[in-house]
């Protein structure tokens, strides 16, 4: 309750950043203790909302940003409005439906071959689907988006993750945007075979189902790369309440009274972004490879 008032309230934590705080503020505070121009950071779902948001306050602070985007016209707006900002910006704009696991190879393929370093992967693309629909691969399409590709993406470009920390000394993070509502899951019902095949579908119980399987994909890899002793963090993040698109397709009369009754709760999407990268992307101590749930509630 203590945490949530504070929350609330905006009250600064032990980092001196709270749910007020903007992410120009805290990456102005991290940047000079670790320069940001060597590092290259790929976010997915940048062509609007947080990811948008996440995209320019990294290349205003002179990091290299590649923009994976299933619609290349938004994503080249999101562009043109960071180099408005930060003529010097160098961002780099990929095709990809994270859906479609053909899809996802061929954004790898196309990333590599660029001979990037990457240094930052931030897992942040979602959907929500209120009715049931499917892949390419035939797999329900808000686990196929929400999870299934990211998996796929994480695997295909951790190597190269860890080469970058190997090579540069920086550590690398990994970052996935999940969600409180992965609490609203019933154990019993997490069912995998279940979830690719949409059985029973429910659009918020999918989203919640695809929210939790990031967050246990985030604790699993945490095990596994600290096995393998790399210089590489992954952590899940709650980025606050925000009504952005994936919200805003959550229409219906219970949803929308309620975004009504707490449009003065609701944080800006700067203030969302400073909750997603204080203490895990920019601080400028290696974090320890932890495994626990990052939420905005504990600033």
């Amino acid at each position: 309750m203590k945490a949530t008032i504070r929350y609330l309230a905006g009250i600064a934590g032990p980092s001196g950043f709270g749910s007020n705080s903007t992410a120009e503020q805290v990456t102005q505070q991290y940047s000079s203790s670790m320069p940001p121009s060597h590092l290259t950071a790929l976010i997915t779902g940048a062509s609007s909302g947080i990811g948008a948001e996440t995209a320019r306050v990294l290349a205003m602070r002179g990091v290299r940003v590649v923009i994976g985007a299933r619609d290349l016209k938004k994503a080249m707006e999101v562009k043109e409005n960071i180099l408005k900002q930060s003529p010097n910006s160098e961002v780099v704009l990929l095709e990809i439906d994270l859906s479609s696991f053909a899809s996802v190879h061929r954004f790898c393929s196309e990333f590599l071959a660029l001979q990037l370093p990457l240094n930052i992967l931030i897992n942040n693309a979602g959907m929500f689907s209120p009715t049931l629909e499917f892949s390419e691969e035939k797999i329900e399409m808000t686990f196929a988006t929400n999870y299934l590709g990211h998996f796929l993406l994480t695997e295909m470009l951790l190597e190269k993750m860890i080469e970058t920390a190997e090579k540069t000394g920086i550590q690398g993070r990994i970052i996935n945007v999940s969600s409180m509502i992965h609490g609203w899951v019933n154990r019993d019902a997490f069912l995998f075979n279940d979830m690719l095949n949409g059985t029973n579908y429910n659009g918020t119980r999918a989203y919640a189902h695809s929210k939790l399987a990031k967050l246990l994909h985030a604790k699993e890899m945490a095990k596994q790369l600290k096995a393998r002793n790399a210089n590489v963090t992954i952590n899940a993040v709650h980025p606050g309440i925000v009504k952005t698109g994936i919200m805003r397709a959550h229409k219906s009369l219970i949803t929308d009274s309620l975004f009504f009754i707490a449009s003065k709760l609701l944080k800006s999407i700067s203030q969302v972004f400073s909750g997603c990268i204080n203490g895990v992307l920019c601080c400028s101590e290696p974090t320890n490879r932890r495994s626990e749930w990052e939420i905005l509630l504990r600033l």
